[in-house]
């Protein structure tokens, strides 16, 4: 099995020197994190002497310090050592979903090549926080080969209808809005066919700025044409639970200052917040979390994963089964603000899940 990993590289350059200079930003933010060069240097695999060179290196490049330290506290980032972490950070947030797809893509291609075989387990989901934990679990499983993409929600129902994928995410929200999420879907899934397998819950809400200086306290505010709103992808499954919250509390999104400006992921319209480009943005609470901001709750979602009844025998999905299940599993979903596992890996049916609205 051969695995491909595609990540950016970041190199600055002056116009006045032809030479450039590449920058490791995961250091930078493991200084930041740990407040110890040390910790940084062991996690990059360098001596700590050649930590303070790299450092030294970049603070004359661009002619400010990048960190300082301070007798008692350790070492931390100077406000351009942050942006830098930030500038990272947002990128990942931005790219990482639609580069791990295309080194998904790379992988198959590569590896129906190879003597063992095809790819036996297709998965198709939205990026979230939950999923992207079971990937890397089942990545570390040696019996099976995971064909892992990242697709909205409606998405992952079409390609699993049209034999594109054996396992669809699918993400309903609780109480009044579970109907009409249910009733988008009805028309892909048949109760004879398809199971339900369950996941995870997670928070959904408003991410606003550490503090909340404007006060955002429910979805009226938005109109407020002072305050600048950045929106998920048209696409997500996000952007249509908001709009159905919207078009419940009678709110014309066309009035909210920013509507039309859309981020990929829950991580990349949280930087969007954290850059202060925008006051806040509708996604999950370990986003807002994961940029140190502030998280009004609106609704609570299950995440759940549909599949065809008869790959639930298969050993490749009784290995899904039993990671979903692990301890393992159970333990990094603990670690994520406004998650919670909910009988992950149980099997349901069609109509036992979607009798809840009724």
């Amino acid at each position: 099995m051969i695995r491909i990993e595609i990540e950016p590289v970041w190199r600055f350059h002056r116009q006045e020197d032809a030479q450039s200079l590449q920058i490791m930003l995961d250091f930078l933010a493991e200084i930041r994190a740990t407040g110890k060069i040390t910790a940084a240097a062991d996690k990059a695999n360098v001596s700590y002497r050649h930590a303070w060179n790299l450092i030294e290196k970049w603070s004359e490049f661009f002619s400010t310090p990048i960190v300082v330290r301070r007798q008692g506290s350790g070492t931390s980032l100077t406000p351009f050592g942050e942006k830098l972490v930030w500038a990272g950070q947002r990128l990942e947030a931005r790219l990482g979903p639609l580069l791990q797809n295309l080194s998904q893509e790379l992988e198959t291609e590569i590896n129906q090549m190879l003597p063992h075989g095809p790819l036996v387990l297709r998965i198709h989901a939205s990026h979230g926080f939950a999923v992207p934990k079971l990937r890397k679990l089942l990545s570390r499983e040696p019996d099976i080969d995971i064909d892992f993409r990242y697709v909205s929600n409606q998405s992952s129902l079409v390609s699993l209808v049209h034999d594109g994928c054996d396992l669809a995410g699918m993400h309903l929200p609780q109480g009044e809005l579970r109907k009409r999420a249910i009733a988008a879907s009805k028309g892909w899934l048949n109760s004879n066919l398809h199971r339900v397998i369950s996941f995870v819950t997670r928070e959904v809400g408003l991410i606003v700025q550490r503090g909340n200086p404007r006060g955002i306290d429910g979805l009226e505010r938005l109109l407020d044409p002072a305050i600048r709103f950045v929106n998920r992808d048209p696409d997500s499954g996000t952007r249509l639970v908001f709009e159905q919250l919207l078009a419940q509390h009678g709110i014309d999104g066309s009035r909210i200052n920013g509507y039309e400006h859309s981020e990929f992921t829950h991580a990349a319209v949280a930087a969007y917040v954290a850059s202060g480009l925008a006051d806040v943005a509708f996604g999950v609470e370990a986003a807002a979390r994961q940029f140190g901001l502030d998280f009004v709750r609106l609704l609570t979602e299950d995440y759940v994963f549909v599949c065809h009844k008869q790959i639930l025998d298969l050993p490749a999905m009784q290995r899904v089964l039993a990671v979903m299940r692990g301890q393992e599993f159970h333990t990094a979903i603990s670690q994520l603000p406004g998650y919670r596992v909910k009988e992950a890996g149980a099997i349901k049916t069609i109509r036992e899940v979607f009798r809840k609205s009724e």
